[in-house]
């Protein structure tokens, strides 16, 4: 990979905990499509303006499919494509290995807290 391509960020974004509950909740309703506003109901905590830059990701690397239909206000939906699709299992496999582990990792994270900096 080339300097300054931003295959770093890619990887940061993919892995993102906004990234992987937008994907998990749209592959859910797959094929259908969700609207904006039903996409942040499902995903718990989630700002307005995180949503936005999360599907505005999702977009622009491929992964989701976005389409405005012309109303007052128009209406977005969201779906995924079969590359968005692709991810939900590698994403699935990571969000369980993150619950299974978690509570090690929060006792690491208190240790080191507690040792202060390295």
């Amino acid at each position: 990979m080339r300097r300054g391509s931003g295959g770093s960020g890619r990887r940061r974004r993919v892995g993102a905990k906004w990234t992987s509950m937008a994907v998990k909740v749209l592959a859910e309703a797959a094929p259908d499509e969700l609207r904006f506003a039903e996409l942040r109901r499902r995903i718990p905590g989630i700002s307005q303006k995180m949503l936005s830059v999360t599907l505005q990701s999702l977009v622009r690397d491929g992964l989701a499919e976005r389409r405005v239909e012309p109303a007052v206000p128009p209406a977005v939906h969201y779906r995924l494509t079969d590359l968005g699709l692709s991810l939900e299992g590698p994403l699935a496999a990571l969000r369980e290995w993150a619950e299974t582990h978690m509570a090690q990792i929060e006792h690491n994270n208190r240790l080191a807290d507690e040792i202060g900096p390295t």
